[in-house]
C-alpha cells in the first residue's frame, strides 16, 4: 500500500518534483498540489488507509461453477486504476479515504503541532534578517562580480525574501516535525537516521513551491538586475510570465535536498547523542532537555558541514535563477558543465566562505530560537 511505504512516496513525489521543466509555466504548480495530497497520505490514522481482509479462496463446486463464481464477482469492489481486486469473505472491500478526508487529517495534523510552526517562523525571521547581507555578498561572489563587498543594496530584497522565506521555513521545518513523528510512529523498528532523512525530503518538498518565486526575485534583486521589488515582479513577468517566477526551480530543489537532509538529520543525530550522554544516569523524570546554547553548538556544526558540501549545488541554483539570457542552459546539468568547461573544478566552489560565514551563525540563530520558542510554548500547554 503506497500511502503505507515512506520509501515509495519519497521516491515519487521526488520524481514527479524534479520532472519539472521551466518551459511549462503551469507544471510546477500541479506537481506542488499532487505532492501535498501525496505527503498528506502519510498522516492519516493507519485505519483509514486499511483495506479489506484477505480472501479466503472459493471452494470449487463443479456442478454450479458459472453461479459461484458469478456471485463472487457481484459482492466484489474493483479498485480503480486496473489494480487487482482484494476479495472479502463478506462482501465489500473498504472505500479508499476521500481527498476531503484526507485534508481534514492533514489540517488537524497541522492545528497539532502549531508549536512547532510558531516557534520555525520567529526563528526563520531573525536569523534571516540578522543574516541578509552575508547571503547577498554571496551572491555577488558567485556571479563574479568585481566589488561584491560594496555596501549598498546589502539589504536589497530582505522583504520579499521574508514574505517568501518564512512560510517556507513554516512548512518545511514545521512539517519535518509533523512526518517525522507519523514516520516515527508508523514504523517504530526503522532506524531513525533514515527516518530524519525521508522527514527532511518530504518537508522541503512542501515548501519548494511556495519558496521558488520569492528566490528568483531575491537572487535578481542581489545581483542588481532590477532596482525594487516591484521592478523585478514587472521584469519578470513581461519577460517569461509565470514561468519567470519559477526559473530554476529544479536548481533549487536540487540544493535544498540534500541540504536539509544534511543539516537536520546531522542536528537530530549530534542532538540526540548529545542528550544521551547529557542524561545518563538520570531516570526519566529527571531527564534535562537541550538548552539555547547546546541547541547552537549542535546547529551550527550542523549548517557548517551542510553549507560546505552542497556549496556547488548553490553556485548552480544562483546562476540558473540570476541567468536571464539562457547562458546556463536552463538545467542543473547544463549549468554545471558550463561552470566545469569555464571555469573548472573551482568555479563549483565559487562563494563556499562566505556561504558557510552565512549558514553557520544563521543556523544557530535559528535553532537557538527554535528551541527556545519551542520549549516555553510546551511549558505554557
Amino acid at each position: 500500500k503506497t500511502s503505507q511505504n515512506p520509501l515509495i512516496m519519497s521516491t515519487s513525489t521526488t520524481t514527479m518534483t524534479m520532472a519539472v521543466q521551466g518551459s511549462h509555466s503551469k507544471a510546477p504548480c500541479r506537481v506542488f498540489l499532487r505532492t501535498i495530497l501525496c505527503l498528506s497520505l502519510l498522516l492519516l490514522p493507519s485505519h483509514a488507509t486499511k483495506v479489506c481482509q484477505p480472501f479466503q479462496p472459493l471452494k470449487r463446486n463443479s456442478l454450479n461453477m458459472s453461479t459461484t463464481m458469478a456471485a463472487a464477482t457481484a459482492t466484489t469492489t474493483f479498485p480503480r486504476g486496473g489494480g487487482a481486486a482484494k476479495l472479502t469473505a463478506t462482501t465489500t472491500a473498504a472505500s479508499p479515504p476521500s481527498p476531503a478526508i484526507i485534508f481534514q487529517s492533514f489540517l488537524q495534523t497541522i492545528a497539532n503541532a502549531r508549536s512547532h510552526l510558531a516557534a520555525a517562523a520567529a526563528a526563520r525571521a531573525i536569523s534571516i534578517f540578522g543574516m541578509y547581507p552575508v547571503d547577498t555578498i554571496k551572491t555577488r561572489m558567485q556571479m563574479k562580480q568585481g566589488d561584491a563587498f560594496r555596501l549598498s543594496g546589502l539589504y536589497k530584497g530582505c522583504a520579499g525574501s521574508l514574505v517568501g522565506q518564512v512560510p517556507y521555513g513554516v512548512l518545511t521545518f514545521g512539517s519535518y516535525e509533523i512526518y517525522k513523528q507519523a514516520l516515527l510512529n508508523k514504523f517504530p523498528n526503522t532506524k531513525p537516521a533514515l527516518i530524519y532523512a525521508l522527514s527532511a525530503i518530504l518537508g522541503d518538498v512542501t515548501g519548494s513551491g511556495w519558496l521558488c518565486p520569492s528566490e528568483v526575485m531575491k537572487q535578481q534583486l542581489q545581483a542588481g538586475l532590477y532596482p525594487s521589488m516591484s521592478e523585478a515582479i514587472r521584469g519578470i513577468w513581461s519577460k517569461s510570465g509565470i514561468a519567470g517566477f519559477y526559473q530554476g526551480f529544479t536548481g533549487g530543489l536540487a540544493r535544498d535536498v540534500p541540504f536539509r537532509v544534511a543539516q537536520l538529520t546531522t542536528f537530530e543525530v549530534t542532538k540526540s547523542l548529545y542528550l544521551k550522554a547529557k542524561n545518563k544516569g538520570r531516570t526519566a523524570e529527571d531527564t534535562v532537555p537541550l538548552s539555547a546554547l547546546e541547541a547552537a553548538v549542535c546547529g551550527a556544526a550542523a549548517g557548517s558541514f551542510s553549507a560546505a558540501i552542497t556549496n556547488p549545488l548553490d553556485r548552480i541554483k544562483t546562476l540558473m535563477m540570476t541567468d536571464t539570457t539562457n547562458a546556463y542552459g536552463g538545467s542543473v546539468v547544463a549549468c554545471a558543465s558550463k561552470i566545469l568547461k569555464d571555469e573548472g573544478i573551482g568555479g563549483l566552489f565559487a562563494g563556499v566562505a562566505p556561504r558557510v560565514g552565512y549558514i553557520a551563525p544563521s543556523v544557530c540563530i535559528f535553532f537557538v530560537t527554535y528551541e527556545f520558542v519551542q520549549q516555553k510554548m510546551q511549558k505554557k500547554e
